[in-house]
């Protein structure tokens, strides 16, 4: 039986890169860093939240993907049409305000929603995220 989901994968361009992106302009922490051969596993995740990790995953030809897979995303990522998912926060216009500051960049300001308070932004290799404030 299945008991949870643990990971989730993001492409993208540079793990380095990235990887300052989501711990300096979004604040989370890197879960694990560790190369194995020629593979880097790199995940992080909000400080909040123990039991999930995003992984940051270079697009590299491997055993999974050849390059014509790698330039596909690639040029996805460059459209910016790759969600990366959903981020919660309890103030979406607060944290907007200070993601801003941090020189995030977004594509949809604070709105008001059926379900709550949403802004859009992408992160540095294209990936786009909902960020919101549930109702209630």
């Amino acid at each position: 039986m299945i008991t949870k989901h643990s990971h989730s994968t993001v492409y993208v361009l540079d793990q380095d890169r990235a990887k300052a992106f989501y711990t300096e302009k979004l604040g989370f922490e890197v879960r694990d860093d560790a190369t194995l051969g020629n593979f880097r596993w790199l995940t992080v995740a909000p400080k909040t939240q123990p039991d999930a990790c995003i992984i940051l995953m270079a697009l590299e030809p491997g055993p999974m993907m050849d390059q014509q897979a790698c330039d596909m995303i690639r040029a996805l990522l460059k459209k910016g049409v790759l969600g990366g998912g959903v981020l919660e926060t309890d103030n979406c216009r607060r944290t907007y305000e200070e993601l801003k500051a941090k020189g995030v960049e977004f594509f949809r300001e604070p709105k008001e929603m059926p379900y709550g308070i949403e802004a859009l932004f992408r992160d540095d290799s294209g990936n786009f995220y909902s960020m919101g404030e549930r109702k209630g």
